[in-house]
């Protein structure tokens, strides 16, 4: 598959190939959306907790007799349907998390690459070089790279600190190790940079996969 491979100061580009996994109709795309799903579920707390009846503070004294005061028959201030009382059915502390075998997560890694390099959206640029920390710099190369973007993840095998530095305040952008690239980080960001030494981490990474 071939991709955009831009010069470290982002002056020119020229398209080269990559050894990317390729994939036919809709094989993976399942894969794809349960991994996703999981990485969502995962990330979620399940903390929130409500009391019951029988936790709520206040009397168990039945408010009024039974007949006679020509109203319903209640017999607890602590029921769901009095002020104060306890949450009917409400949530309780849980985990979400689901467990995804690892040919699961490769085949969907392998899936996401493959669409966002279809869909334009994976570029490669010689390396994020920045002789200062400053944002600046960084900034005029993530332009002339990318005119038009919006959010944007920068992918390397490992940032040095200048450009890790620079990089860090500019709004939209965000950085992220090769070997810790997620299959929910390449599905979230529509624009993805990778350093030339981080897209080969990437490939080694999805062929193996493959393979």
């Amino acid at each position: 598959m071939k991709l955009k491979v831009y010069t470290a100061d982002g002056s020119s580009s020229s398209e080269k190939e990559f050894a990317l996994p390729a994939f036919e109709g809709d094989k993976g795309v399942a894969a794809l959306r349960q991994v996703v799903l999981a990485h969502q579920a995962n990330a979620r707390q399940g903390t929130a907790s409500t009391k019951t009846r029988a936790e709520v503070a206040g009397s168990g004294k039945k408010l009024f007799r039974q007949k006679g005061s020509g109203t319903a028959r209640q017999g607890s201030r602590r029921v769901p349907h009095q002020r104060h009382g306890g949450i009917a059915h409400g949530p309780k502390p849980r985990d979400f998390s689901q467990k995804i075998n690892r040919k699961m997560k490769d085949l969907a890694f392998s899936r996401a690459l493959f669409e966002r390099a279809t869909e334009g959206g994976l570029s490669v640029i010689e390396g994020f070089e920045v002789k200062e920390a400053k944002t600046k710099l960084f900034n005029q190369v993530l332009t002339a790279v990318l005119p038009t973007r919006g959010k944007v993840l920068i992918v390397d095998d490992q940032f040095e600190n200048n450009a890790a530095l620079a990089a860090r305040n500019i709004e939209g952008v965000s950085l992220s190790e090769a070997g810790n690239l997620s299959t929910l980080d390449v599905v979230r960001y529509r624009q993805i940079l990778v350093s030339a030494k981080g897209i080969e981490t990437i490939i080694a990474r999805a062929n193996g996969a493959a393979a």
